[in-house]
């Protein structure tokens, strides 16, 4: 059974769906207004781990992850470039996409954009101001915090904590300084709305969108620790209060990447974007480094722990082989890990494990088999596992048999040997002998020799 860290409840809790085999799960995606860091790597590769684990164990998922394309931030980067909000948008949600891709994350099922929602948002806060959850102050819609008693439960703060430590700026236009803005007026760059030329507020979006493509009750949301508040407090609020019904079941939020131990941000500038990250490492390499430790926990980064994740994960791609073949013990050990919170160390031990299996088994397919399928769950991309080249002494081993079998002089070097059968290969597809061609190419796969044909010619690799 798998069990899961809800911050609702502060405790590990079984994972029961709403709908039995379904899962709707939304994670807070980006504001595309710069690009990718290596925290952003982080929680988006522990959802993608998340996703596919879930597919693992048979649930239909859908997994919603969208963009935010209107924001402050955009707006301020537009008006310094001299160019429209959309233009900044698209350049970084392009460079957010491909960095993603770089990472072997999964694109989600649904991917909105705050822009093509303002009317379900809208629609929303028409709701909150006729329910009293929200009021009209001047061009502005705010949400009345004290209007939900149960404002305070994710992050777990008594309101009256909360509204100690709040700031009642001057001018400021809201009755309480907790409350939030749901729409802000924005002559310039506004859309229209029944009380003003303006825009949406940030976590009305969510709301928003979730209700739009999940529904009113979702089973998971997730993102980064940062958002628990004032965000997912807030989206709680609104969504709440709007649809008069619960709206997550499961809370899930990943830690922080620090460098010396100061959490990685943009606004304190000590970050690094994914985009250069991959320069020096490959996306193994990377989600390695991360799934080491535990996704609730932070992750300290240094060149020096992705070295050597670097070493580490070499083994598990070099030795992984797609086939039929599975250990159930091993796919058992795995399952228990993961069921344990997303436990990817115990994983990865047990991907360890079959390393040394398949080094002293002497029918090494089941492992190697066994391998691929699980580290594939984590999302290891086994496409960028690297051909070494090998030696003649070791092909010669492979391949000893069929000197024999094409009577073949044992002085013919190894490779040469291979050239020499591939040409006979190649004469039998000449004379259209396909049992032939297709005897030999079967032979050598036998042999872990895989024939690649072309129009330039055939080559061969060893698997």
């Amino acid at each position: 059974m798998l069990k899961l860290y809800n911050s609702l409840s502060k405790k590990v809790e079984e994972f029961t769906p709403i709908k039995d085999g379904e899962v709707k799960m939304y994670v807070c995606g980006p504001t595309v207004y710069d690009k990718a860091h290596l925290g952003h790597a982080r929680c988006y590769i522990t959802w993608d781990i998340l996703y596919r684990y879930l597919k693992f164990l048979g649930y239909k998922t859908t997994y919603c992850r969208n963009v935010t394309d209107v924001d402050d931030k955009i707006l301020k980067k537009a008006d310094e470039a001299g160019v429209e909000p959309s233009e900044i948008a698209e350049t970084y949600y392009k460079s957010f996409t491909d960095s993603m891709t770089a990472l072997n994350c999964l694109k989600p099922d649904v991917e909105p954009r705050a822009t093509k929602t303002i009317g379900e948002m809208i629609a929303i806060n028409k709701k909150l101001i006729e329910k009293g959850h929200a009021y009209v102050s001047g061009g502005d819609v705010y949400f009345d915090v004290k209007s939900f008693k149960g404002y305070g439960k994710l992050s777990h703060q008594p309101i009256d904590d909360l509204m100690a430590g709040a700031r009642v700026e001057a001018g400021d236009k809201k009755k309480s300084p907790l409350d939030f803005a749901l729409w802000k007026e924005d002559l310039k760059h506004g859309y229209n709305s029944p009380w003003s030329k303006g825009r949406p507020g940030w976590h009305i979006e969510c709301s928003a969108m979730s209700r739009k493509y999940l529904g009113e009750q979702i089973d998971i949301h997730a993102g980064g620790a940062d958002l628990i508040f004032p965000h997912h407090e807030n989206e709680i609020a609104q969504s709440e209060c709007a649809n008069g019904c619960n709206f997550v079941n499961y809370f899930l939020h990943n830690g922080f990447v620090t460098i010396n131990k100061e959490k990685m941000s943009k606004s304190l500038g000590n970050f690094l974007t994914a985009d250069d990250l991959l320069q020096k490492f490959d996306s193994n390499t990377i989600r390695f480094f991360i799934i080491t430790n535990h996704y609730r926990m932070p992750v300290e980064f240094s060149e020096g722990a992705l070295e050597s994740a670097q070493a580490g994960v070499k083994r598990i791609i070099k030795m992984g082989r797609e086939g039929e073949l599975r250990d159930e013990a091993s796919i058992q050990e795995f399952t228990d890990a993961m069921n344990d919170d997303l436990n990817t160390s115990r994983a990865l031990a047990v991907l360890f494990s079959l390393t040394d299996k398949i080094k002293q088994a002497e029918h090494k397919a089941l492992y190697e088999n066994t391998l691929f399928y699980l580290a594939s769950v984590l999302g290891f991309n086994f496409d960028l596992r690297e051909k070494e080249e090998i030696t003649d002494e070791a092909l010669g081993e492979i391949i000893a048999p069929l000197y024999e079998k094409y009577d073949i002089e044992k002085t013919v070097a190894p490779k040469e040997l291979l050239v020499d059968i591939i040409k006979i290969r190649t004469e039998a597809r000449a004379n259209k002998d396909w049992a032939k061609s297709d005897e030999i190419r079967d032979e050598l796969a036998g042999y872990g020799i895989s024939l690649k044909d072309s129009k330039e010619g055939t080559t061969w690799e060893i698997n």
